[in-house]
């Protein structure tokens, strides 16, 4: 794990602070700038992503709010162990982890493997439990802090592709209902499900459109959505040990495949 790389800092201490996993990009860097425009500081982590982890951190400083660059592969337990005390060191606190990383890789009954299991449940599952651990160690007696951990729509409209993904989001999943309760009351945890929200592997553009309107509204999440419910959560004092769907109704809607390959 690198030296954090801080941005412009504000006023030290005064704001909650996040740490967000594969803030780098995507729908994590969504994630970290929807909750640094709520005031929350920003720990953004990355594993390849370097150039854009400080871009973020860079649009983070711009809205007056503290951000440090932290590399993190979350396969190494090791320097996952390491990840939250170091954003901890560099931001003073840390109040809130959302576990947005996630390995993605396409397999089936037809070409799983135990490696490639593994692999998806160490960045997938162990990483996140960790990170909840640490988190729940950081926060002192009669303090409240959050876990967010981004789960799938599949979970609830399961299909047989991407196998050892979906049963590592399964796994998250239950670990989102045992850490509710072995951690309270000192933190919450909370899951986060979204649909089909970018385009993934090689879906085209055309069919990511298609696939974002097969739903009851007609239309899928957004990254804006899943930013919006994660801010949610992670200022929702009542809630724990539950998950939010935001999808547009996408789990409603069987379907024998995954989304993306029935409008490829």
């Amino acid at each position: 794990m690198t030296t954090p790389t801080p941005s412009t800092p504000s006023a030290p201490g005064t704001a909650p602070v996040a740490l967000v996993t594969g803030a780098g990009r995507r729908l994590g860097r969504e994630i970290a700038l929807g909750l640094a425009r709520a005031g929350w500081d920003i720990a953004v982590h990355y594993r390849h992503s370097h150039d854009e982890a400080r871009d973020v951190a860079r649009a983070i400083a711009a809205l007056g709010r503290r951000a440090i660059t932290l590399q993190c592969d979350l396969a190494d337990e090791e320097a996952v162990r390491a990840l939250l005390p170091a954003a901890r060191k560099a931001l003073e606190r840390v109040d809130c982890v959302v576990n947005n990383a996630s390995l993605f890789d396409y397999d089936s009954d037809l070409n799983f493997s135990h490696a490639r299991l593994d692999a998806h449940m160490h960045t997938n599952v162990a990483a996140p439990i960790q990170l909840a651990r640490a988190l729940y160690d950081a926060t002192p007696d009669g303090g409240q802090a959050v876990v967010v951990n981004l789960l799938d729509q599949k979970l609830y409209n399961l299909n047989p592709d991407f196998l050892s993904y979906t049963l590592s989001k399964a796994a998250l999943q239950a670990a989102n209902t045992m850490l509710a309760q072995s951690l309270a009351p000192k933190v919450r945890v909370v899951g986060v499900a979204p649909g089909i929200t970018m385009v993934s592997g090689d879906q085209s553009e055309e069919g990511f459109a298609k696939a974002h309107t097969k739903t009851p509204l007609g239309r899928s999440s957004t990254p804006e959505d899943i930013a919006a419910a994660v801010v949610y959560a992670a200022s929702a004092r009542a809630m724990t040990g539950t998950t939010l769907l935001v999808d547009g109704g996408q789990h409603l809607l069987p379907s024998p495949r995954d989304v993306m390959f029935l409008t490829k």
